[in-house]
């Protein structure tokens, strides 16, 4: 049987080879169109954009979800790697039992390997009664261990003998278990250095390792940032029970100008904002409350004004190549009626031979 570190290159060699072949990166895009579809349907997720580093990542998560294969995500805090998870597992033919999420970085020290690993009655102090810990409740599903580098060493000890062994004990307990679990782990952290430090073990990190799945950042996929914000603002709306509110062609400007050091979670939490304080369900810039966010005293003084003209240019711009030039389509893209389009068409000199409807 090949090590985990044989396993991960392996797997290495085969998907550059695989999305070489364009007959095999349609098939993949075709299965994350329909899975897409599908868990966004039955699952409530909200898997959104079309960006080439994105779809880099769904075809990854298609392609390793078909098997068993311990996956490791890794990406800044906040991109959406649970989403990533929750797209495997709904891909797999695990799908149909448990997945179950452990925040790794939520938990106390002392709490964390109770939790994962379950406890005895009497293991401690306050343990009046056995409880299952996640492993168990994961049993034929998956368990999906976010900010992994946030264990222990005597908890990486453990961990790794569950995914060497699939046997583990409850703390306190005298016999080994088993559970047939599939495991995630995510991680905004760079394990590689963790090792080097040796505050992560290095036999655990290859044996995550097998299969990596890097989560690009939001300022890695600024196409995505509409398709996103129109995914957000209809499920805002929903659990609002109102209408999805509507983006003016300046906060469109605004959204895709900012930074987003919180990524996609950053993205969603101002979204919330905008549509409880904004009126007549019309988000405008000053409902997003990005300025004094996305730069610095100094730079907003210098010029702001002149920034946004020319990112809301850019966005016509890029909405009009998007449409083929048709006005009505991209009046309606960017949530503007064709008088004011053409308003802006004027302002920013974007005339040609453009398609009117």
């Amino acid at each position: 049987m090949n090590t985990a570190a044989e396993q991960q290159a392996d797997y290495r060699n085969v998907i550059p080879f695989a999305g070489a072949r364009g007959g095999r990166v349609a098939e993949l895009d075709a299965r994350v169109d329909a899975l897409t579809e599908e868990l966004n349907a039955t699952a409530h997720l909200r898997i959104a954009g079309e960006s080439a580093a994105w779809r880099g990542a769904l075809r990854q998560a298609a392609l390793v979800a078909r098997t068993d294969t311990t996956v490791l995500i890794t990406g800044e805090s906040g991109t959406g790697k649970e989403i990533v998870a929750r797209f495997i597992h709904g891909a797999s033919p695990r799908s149909k039992r448990t997945f179950v999420a452990l925040n790794c970085a939520a938990l106390p020290e002392q709490l964390l390997e109770s939790e994962l690993f379950g406890y005895e009655k009497g293991a401690f102090t306050s343990a009046q009664h056995s409880k299952p810990g996640q492993i168990e409740l994961a049993a034929g599903g998956v368990l999906f261990l976010d900010e992994i580098g946030e264990l222990t060493l005597a908890a990486q000890a453990k961990l790794l003998r569950f995914l060497q062994e699939r046997e583990f004990q409850r703390l306190g307990g005298t016999r080994p278990l088993k559970a047939n679990v599939r495991v995630i782990a995510a991680t905004n952290q760079d394990l590689a250095k963790a090792v080097e430090r040796r505050t992560f073990r290095e036999d655990l990190f290859y044996r995550l390792n097998v299969f990596d799945i890097h989560v690009p950042a939001l300022r890695e996929r600024t196409d995505d940032i509409l398709a996103l914000s129109a995914a957000f603002l209809e499920e805002i709306g929903e659990r609002f029970e109102q209408p999805a509110a509507k983006l003016t062609a300046d906060a469109r400007a605004a959204l895709l100008r900012h930074e987003w050091s919180g990524n996609v979670r950053e993205l969603r939490n101002t979204l919330e904002r905008a549509a409880i304080v904004c009126e007549n369900g019309s988000i405008g810039t000053a409902d997003l409350a990005l300025i004094a966010r996305a730069r610095t005293s100094d730079q907003a003084a210098a010029g702001l004004t002149s920034n946004l003209q020319d990112l809301e240019r850019d966005t016509i711009a890029k909405v009009l190549r998007d449409t083929r030039g048709n006005k009505a389509s991209a009046a309606t893209r960017l949530g503007l009626t064709r008088t004011q389009l053409y308003s802006r068409l004027r302002k920013y000199g974007l005339g040609g031979p453009l398609v009117s409807n």
